[in-house]
């Protein structure tokens, strides 16, 4: 099970590329300070999930997921589970589970981007979550499409702009390019 003080260590020690991923960490640390159940979905407060961005060989395209429960393209992640060892270890759990690919491996072990967004679903109270996101390459473009997602996709990381509105998938992609 991950502790609470080694996400807030890590989160801490990561440098925010703008003011937006500035203020998600911001918002994370306090919602770890204040919440002894921060991982866990029945927190209705919020909980802490990881995502990645997975990046093939030549760090020119990024696998996005369109997922069904929010109808756009997103990277692709999830919820921690309380057998994941790390918040690392979750995110390399959660792109197999999502994109099938077995050979994928991080590019670094430190958080890559850090995010924290509201969610709005009919089937659970309004929550946010507080998004540990790693870089991950992938060694096959070759991807499975779980039930959880509409498609699949890589996309060129200078192309991220045109098939999303999303400030976070932006900056990401900035990161990269």
């Amino acid at each position: 099970m991950i502790e609470s003080q080694i996400c807030a260590q890590a989160i801490a020690s990561h440098t925010p590329f703008d003011l937006a991923e500035a203020e998600s960490i911001a918002a994370s640390l306090t919602f770890l300070r204040e919440q002894s159940r921060f991982w866990q979905r029945e927190n209705h407060v919020g909980h802490l999930t990881t995502s990645t961005w997975v990046v093939n060989s030549e760090k020119s395209h990024v696998l996005l997921t369109h997922h069904r429960k929010f109808d756009c393209w997103l990277q692709v992640g999830g919820h921690v589970d309380e057998e994941d060892e790390s918040l690392l270890a979750a995110a390399l759990r959660e792109d197999t589970e999502e994109s099938g690919i077995q050979a994928i491996e991080p590019l670094q072990t430190h958080i890559f981007d850090i995010g924290h967004h509201p969610i709005n679903s009919a089937k659970e109270p309004p929550h946010v979550h507080y998004d540990i996101r790693y870089l991950l390459v992938a060694k096959t473009m070759e991807f499975v499409v779980s039930e959880e997602s509409n498609n699949l996709a890589w996309f060129s990381l200078t192309d991220v702009a045109t098939i999303s509105s999303s400030i976070a998938l932006q900056r990401m992609a900035s990161k990269l390019c």
